[in-house]
């Protein structure tokens, strides 16, 4: 070959291949370990994902997972799974321990928009105690019967004190004053109450999550993580069987071959994450942790008495050692930051070292680094607000959220339209009540005794959580949350999170467009 040949074979061989158009193509009907595995193959292969979905089935996904997976920890395979679950029938307060986590992604039942008078509520297992089961159940349909009256009392005198304009339709009228007449009434729902949700997650997200719920206090907590893991693996509901049967029938009758074949295109089981849920066991790190570290709080917090605090506390800098191991204790008492900050403030170093040492030292291979270690965000909000407003704010993913356990000890809050329409006292008797028998449970000998009190708790009644964020994450919340159509109790936390900054930052103030909650507010433009 000359020597020109030889330069251009070269050269021939350097062009690089004309680029085809790009593609994009949505897909529909794979099963999602099945369509995660075809994804994971684009690092491994130069097949497209139409002819990696062609060519796969549940015994190659399976060996593909269970290599890269489960043996060399390629656990962002995972993130490309994405599950639908409909959890139906579970308490308010299970509820907000299956949701809190911040890559968690859902709706829940709306306390404004849906009548919780028929939902019904969780009953704990009281074994013999048949006295404390009584007491449970008597009061918790007290609080029903309450929340029935005022949500009627309530429309009654919303409608009263709000003329509906001649443009308004009827129809329309009820149902906004109805949903604000809710807004008051849902202070009295124990947390017992029946809710239901409905969640998309990934892979990933949903091991963490039943993991974590394996491991909770609660014996309702615990069910449904066994229920989640179960639903993950066996055969999913099939949104398209009910219309599809009656044509395979008909195919059936004309050919048995093409029926079948049909059958198993349109009608076979689909299981969500048979293999990626295989390993989901109650989180032995999360367990030891909690009770090491709960025990250090009640020792080093015990004989301290609660100070007032404000609605909203935007807590100053310090170093990372005393944030970490203030952190760590906060969500196992019900003092503020700032009590357990003083205290921590008065440790030696080696102390503060081993309480950070207790959040660390259970910590297996594949546990992830446990949250109150999501330290150093600039902006941190000590926050004391009723568990229905809470549970507004708890749907803010892009913070860490460090949450303490429910309690009566805060109080609770009381709408001023409650004694506006004279209603205050039978309202403060319906939480002395709950505050009493939560008491009572408590107080049983029986092991299970603070694993049950809690759910008679009203959503009236303060909760305390420590919320950590950053700059844009402030402005988003504080604009959202104050707008007018929202809840009372979470716009008055968001314009004090947004005064809190302003008053530590005027430079930064104007950047806010928040809405000011001190002026009024239409009820009829919700």
């Amino acid at each position: 070959m000359s020597n020109a040949a030889h330069d251009v074979t070269n050269s021939n061989r350097s062009q690089p291949k004309a680029a085809e158009e790009t593609e994009v193509y949505a897909v529909h009907g794979a099963d999602p370990e099945v369509l995660a595995y075809g994804m994971a193959k684009y690092s491994r292969s130069s097949l497209s994902l139409r002819q990696s979905l062609a060519e796969l089935n549940q015994e190659k996904t399976e060996k593909f997972l269970n290599t890269f997976y489960f043996q060399y920890g390629h656990r962002s395979i995972a993130d490309l799974a994405h599950l639908a679950f409909a959890i139906e029938r579970l308490s308010i307060l299970a509820a907000t321990i299956v949701v809190d986590d911040p890559r968690w992604d859902g709706q829940e039942r709306s306390t404004r928009y849906q009548d919780f008078q028929k939902s019904g509520y969780y009953l704990p297992d009281f074994g013999s105690d048949a006295r404390a089961r009584e007491l449970y159940r008597e009061t918790i349909d007290f609080l029903f019967a309450e929340y029935r009256r005022f949500s009627q009392e309530m429309f009654r005198y919303l409608r009263d004190r709000t003329p509906r304009p001649e443009e308004m339709k009827p129809e329309s009228y009820d149902r906004t004053l109805k949903a604000r007449a809710f807004d008051l009434s849902r202070y009295l729902l124990p947390l017992a109450t029946n809710t239901s949700l409905g969640q998309i997650v990934s892979a990933r997200t949903l091991e963490n999550q039943v993991s974590r719920l394996l491991s909770d206090p609660y014996p309702e907590v615990r069910r449904i993580g066994e229920l989640l893991k179960k639903a993950a693996r066996q055969a999913a509901y099939n949104v398209n069987q009910a219309a599809a049967e009656p044509l395979v029938a008909e195919i059936q009758q004309r050919s048995t071959d093409l029926g079948e074949r049909l059958q198993n295109l349109l009608l076979r089981e689909v299981h969500a994450a048979p293999t990626l849920m295989k390993y989901a066991e109650p989180n032995a790190y999360a367990q030891e942790s909690r009770g090491e570290l709960g025990a250090a709080a009640a020792e080093l917090l015990y004989s301290l008495p609660l100070d007032p605090a404000p609605l909203v506390d935007l807590l100053e800098d310090e170093p990372l050692e005393i944030e970490l191991a203030t952190t760590l204790l906060y969500q196992h008492t019900h003092h503020s930051y700032r009590q357990i900050r003083g205290v921590v403030e008065g440790m030696t170093g080696a102390q503060r070292a081993e309480i950070v040492d207790l959040g660390l030292r259970h910590r297996r291979r594949h546990d992830e680094v446990a949250r109150p270690f999501y330290s150093g965000q600039n902006f941190r909000f000590d926050i004391l607000m009723d568990i229905g407003g809470f549970r507004d704010m708890h749907r803010h993913r892009r913070c860490v959220q460090i949450l303490q356990d429910y309690t009566t000890l805060h109080g609770f809050e009381r709408p001023r339209e409650i004694d506006d329409a004279q209603l205050g006292s039978g309202y403060d008797a319906a939480m002395r009540r709950a505050r009493d028998t939560a008491a009572q449970l408590a107080a049983r000998p029986a092991a299970a005794a603070n694993e049950q009190s809690p759910y008679v708790v009203p959503l009236a009644y303060r909760k305390r959580a420590l919320f950590k964020m950053d700059f844009a994450e402030t402005v988003y919340i504080s604009e959202l949350r104050t707008g007018a159509a929202g809840h009372f109790s979470y716009r008055n936390v968001a314009y004090a999170m947004y005064e809190a900054v302003a008053k530590r930052y005027p430079g930064l103030a104007r950047y806010f467009r928040v809405t000011d909650v001190r002026e009024p507010v239409d009820l009829l433009k919700r």
